[in-house]
């Protein structure tokens, strides 16, 4: 395993933390926001919203912009 896999690997659970807790706070906000909130069609908003932003960057790192970032 090269430095920069051993590097990341180390942070995994960082990393997945902080997805979770970015899924975790959006949460809240709508509860706080929206009375009465329907929790499971703003989990799933939320969710199609977090794919799209990672869609978004495999795009841009399948057209090299973090090649040399």
């Amino acid at each position: 395993m090269n430095p920069v896999e051993q590097d990341i690997l180390r942070r995994k659970d960082e990393i997945l933390s902080e997805v979770n807790g970015i899924f975790k706070v959006n949460m809240k906000i709508t509860d706080w926001d929206v009375p009465e909130a329907d929790d499971t069609l703003a989990a799933k908003i939320i969710l199609d919203i977090m794919q799209e932003a990672v869609d978004g960057l495999k795009v841009r790192f399948e057209e090299g912009e973090f090649k040399n970032y």
